[in-house]
């Protein structure tokens, strides 16, 4: 098999890093606009050939688009245009509703996969690229009943080889999911680091106090702005819900502490450590 690898940072380089590893193709081709990076991936070692865009859609079975949501739409409809009937195309975008949308009444739709697969680091670029990121984690396959079943059997064979736990579900559904569990804590993250660093103009000090909590709940904000606000943008209608929720749980616990009522604060931190049991990794039931 030889694979085609559109977008050669974080996403595309450890998929191409993992799969190489494991044996799973024979051949990698890469395309990304930055010609850097074309050449830093060809230096590193994950892709054998950077090659035009063209010319990677012309020779790779298996073709993964990992760019920013906002350029994988077109890029996937283009792609289609230009398919013969044994390739594959997936996408690994954040968001799915969009991207299904744009192709669903395309003729070769059959052979569009949508996937997620939810990993990651807060670093980018082809240096970001780590073999085994995604091993343990969970991808999802949207829509699944539009593509060919030839085509989900070969990204399913793919996600295997890169020992990831599959889910099926509606593009929509996901969209809705994932503002919860990723969308929102990226945002979180960004105005935590806001507005700590609007205090740091006047309290220069601040940061020299600041230790393993805010590391970590901060770490999300260094994410690159020119993945994250087009993801955001993609799902503003579901974001909006989910905001509206959190800025409600907010304005209560501030109200709390406000009024010094910490027998309601107290209960409300103690009913949030259920999220204990889901942190715990259950294992999703895959329902097709």
């Amino acid at each position: 098999m030889k694979i085609g690898i559109i977008g050669l940072g974080l996403i595309g380089g450890s998929v191409a890093t993992s799969l190489r590893n494991r044996n799973f193709a024979n051949y990698f081709y890469g395309f990304d606009i930055n010609s850097d990076h074309g050449a830093e991936a060809k230096a590193i070692g994950f892709i054998d050939e950077c090659v035009d865009l063209d010319t990677l859609i012309q020779k790779s079975d298996l073709i993964v688009v990992a760019v920013p949501v906002d350029k994988a739409r077109k890029l996937v409809l283009s792609i289609l245009d230009k398919l013969s009937p044994q390739q594959v195309l997936i996408d690994m975008g954040s968001t799915k509703a969009g991207v299904c949308e744009e192709v669903k009444n395309h003729p070769k739709r059959k052979q569009f996969v949508a996937t997620h697969p939810i990993a990651g680091t807060e670093n980018s670029g082809p240096s970001a690229a780590i073999d085994n990121l995604f091993d343990t984690k969970i991808t999802i396959i949207c829509d699944s009943e539009l593509s060919d079943p030839a085509a989900v059997a070969t990204v399913e064979k793919m996600y295997e080889c890169l020992k990831m736990r599959i889910i099926y579900m509606n593009s929509e559904e996901h969209d809705r999911h994932i503002a919860y569990v990723s969308h929102l804590s990226h945002i979180t993250s960004f105005m935590l680091g806001k507005t700590v660093l609007e205090i740091e103009k006047d309290e220069k000090s601040i940061f020299n106090m600041a230790g393993s909590g805010f590391e970590s709940t901060v770490r999300l904000a260094k994410s690159s702005p020119a993945m994250w606000a087009p993801i955001l943008e993609q799902n503003k209608k579901h974001l909006s819900v989910a905001l509206d929720a959190y800025i409600k749980n907010l304005t209560e616990f501030k109200q709390f502490i406000e009024a010094g009522d910490t027998y309601s604060t107290f209960k409300m931190m103690s009913e949030v450590n259920e999220i204990r049991r889901v942190l715990k990794g259950i294992k999703p039931v895959e329902n097709k």
